[in-house]
């Protein structure tokens, strides 16, 4: 029985594909460290994320949006991906998660 992708399982694989990528000067994964700003899928199972930086002039900013795209398109089911940068709004601590938090000694 072969099972289709949706649009919830690629999110759920998309979002744990996002957790092993991680800020090459913060030791936190970049999904944790709230620089992704939102995923979304369309029914053909295109992916959309939007993501930012910690600071607009991140000299690592190209390399982060190039491995976003390439290990997200290794999702089984996505047809394709798109990243857009943003900063806005600015990032800021308060969008880390508890576990970045933690990790970071916040808490």
């Amino acid at each position: 029985m072969d099972i289709q992708p949706t649009r919830e399982t690629i999110h759920d694989a998309v979002v744990n594909c996002l957790k092993n990528i991680y800020d090459p000067e913060i030791p936190v994964n970049i999904y944790d460290l709230g620089l992704i700003y939102g995923i979304d899928i369309d029914d053909d199972l295109n992916v959309k994320i939007t993501m930012t930086m910690t600071a607009p002039n991140c000299p690592e900013a190209e390399y982060m949006l190039a491995e976003v795209k390439q290990m997200t398109s290794y999702v089984s089911g996505v047809k394709s991906v798109e990243v857009e940068l943003t900063f806005t709004p600015e990032w800021s601590y308060a969008n880390l998660s508890e576990e970045a938090k933690l990790e970071l000694g916040f808490l």
